[in-house]
């Protein structure tokens, strides 16, 4: 059953079946796909691809994401993308060619890394993140994904450093830290943001040596900042490419402004290739899991003489 705050859309309209092509990879809070429902059920983005189809172009998603390697070495290889990025610039990119199919005009897909615009907060070095932003333009350039763009700080502010950067994305566009505490008390869905981020944080907080309820407490004021600035992060993107399609690697409910993207198979709703490690399944599958659990699975494989993934053994 259609949503009626979209008229007109059919089953069989451009806008519904590339919506369609979208829903099987549905990062969402539902626990069953029968919960996904049916292009109709998301008007926002009916709405949004229709912008495009009405007119005749290209249909543009966002992505925020792609920000840099967790620093945890129980979680990830090193601070650059491996075969984690490479598997899903790789899905990505098909998903738009797929579009292609469908819709002669095709899609586009602006990835906007994120990684400055919080990178103090999550102890991960600018030069790091930079590595790895330069790293995944090269990965994309070499396996010629041409439905796939960039998008980071460095275009929005030049040269400025770094730390006046962020100030600068945050002032214009981060929510008061008052208005995100009620937030985070009363809406479901960014207390389990919340929930989600301050585990990160403890889990990728190496090194540290104070008690636990200190980290504890650090992390949870860290959390607020990472959400403020990630919203700030998005709403500078929208800003940017107001008509756009906003994908979100975190789990979106049914209906909500953003949609979900699932981009690799994961037994954890949260689980991303920058905080994870690929274990190649004798099958053939590729799944993301902790370093840890990968190396105690498979033997690790590498590319271009750098560690890439593990592969079952």
């Amino acid at each position: 059953m259609h949503d009626e705050r979209v008229p007109g859309t059919a089953a069989g309209s451009p806008e519904a079946r590339i919506l369609d092509l979208l829903l099987p990879y549905h990062r969402t809070t539902a626990t069953a796909p029968a919960l996904l429902g049916e292009p109709g059920e998301y008007p926002e983005q009916l709405a949004r691809i229709r912008r495009f189809t009405s007119a005749g172009e290209p249909v543009l998603f966002t992505l925020p994401g792609f920000p840099c390697k967790s620093p945890n070495p129980a979680k990830v290889l090193g601070h650059l993308p491996d075969e984690g990025e490479r598997l899903s610039l790789a899905f990505l990119d098909r998903l738009c060619s797929r579009v292609g199919e469908i819709y002669g005009p095709g899609a586009r897909m602006l990835i906007c890394s994120d990684g400055h615009i919080f990178g103090d907060l999550i102890n991960v070095p600018d030069a790091h993140i930079d590595a790895y932003g330069d790293a995944l333009r090269t990965m994309i350039r070499r396996a010629g994904l041409r439905h796939l763009d960039t998008f980071d700080l460095r275009q929005v502010y030049g040269d400025l450093p770094y730390d006046e950067k962020r100030a600068r994305a945050a002032e214009a566009y981060a929510p008061g830290l008052a208005a995100l505490r009620t937030l985070t008390r009363t809406d479901e869905e960014t207390t389990r943001l919340y929930r989600g981020i301050t585990r990160f944080l403890v889990e990728d907080s190496v090194g540290h040596t104070g008690s636990r309820s200190a980290l504890q407490r650090d992390c949870r004021a860290r959390a607020y900042g990472v959400i403020a600035r990630s919203r700030a992060w998005g709403d500078l993107v929208a800003a940017r490419h107001p008509r756009s399609v906003r994908l979100s690697i975190h789990p979106q409910r049914p209906g909500a402004a953003k949609f979900g993207i699932r981009l690799l198979e994961s037994a954890d709703a949260w689980a991303t290739p920058w905080h994870s490690t690929v274990l190649r399944r004798r099958d053939g599958r590729a799944q993301l899991m902790r370093r840890a659990d990968a190396a105690r699975l498979g033997r690790l494989v590498l590319r271009d003489g750098r560690p890439s993934h593990y592969a079952e053994r």
